[in-house]
């Protein structure tokens, strides 16, 4: 009984060191191809039962001329990780849009965030929602590895989604509440686009 009991502890507090701190902000660099294109910022604000998470997109150079966009994800938080309830989309030049998430779904900015509540040790598949459909995808863990970021070093947890034409990696620190630090997306073509955490507040 007692191991039971010790056993139960640990998985409790290994949960609760996974979940990212009750508000944190990252900036990110988007790059296209290795330069710069554009600079986003992801706000997260939570209390263990519900989430509110805020993500703000500025191009840079040629892309300054496309503006800025504005996403917005907000929901509840469960043993499984976060479960989202709507997701609103601004761009320039295009009617805001505002989508009802139906339960077991994701939407596009959830998504790597409810990773980072509930890192997966096994292939988990992820149904993802927006105002134009749902899209299956599936993410593999594959394996911890140190990753070099402007805002730091980091033990990550790698995570990767084949298929639809693109290579999709993930990298979540562990050491930091798995918060998702790199994100890179290989297309058919080779043409590659990564999102770099540069600072992470606090």
């Amino acid at each position: 009984m007692r191991r039971l009991i010790s056993l139960a502890a640990l998985s409790a507090a290994l949960g609760a060191q996974a979940a990212p701190p009750p508000r944190v902000e990252i900036a990110y660099e988007l790059r296209r191809d290795g330069a710069v294109v554009a600079e986003v910022r992801d706000r997260l604000e939570h209390d263990g039962r519900s989430y509110r998470l805020t993500e703000t997109w500025k191009g840079k150079g040629l892309y300054a001329l496309r503006g800025e966009a504005t996403r917005r994800s907000r929901g509840a938080i469960g043993a499984d990780g976060l479960r989202p309830e709507e997701f609103e989309e601004e761009r320039p030049g295009r009617a805001a849009t505002r989508t009802r998430i139906g339960a077991r779904s994701q939407d596009r900015l959830s998504v790597l965030w409810h990773f980072a509540f509930h890192p997966p040790a096994a292939p988990v598949r992820v149904t993802v929602v927006d105002g134009k459909g749902s899209h299956e995808h599936l993410y593999a863990p594959a394996g911890r590895e140190r990753v070099k970021t402007p805002a730091g070093e980091f033990d990550a947890l790698r995570l990767v989604r084949d298929g639809d034409e693109r290579r999709v990696q993930v990298w979540l620190a562990a050491d930091r509440g798995h918060l998702p630090v790199r994100l890179r997306i290989t297309e058919a073509d080779g043409t590659t686009l990564e999102q770099v955490a540069v600072r992470i507040v606090p």
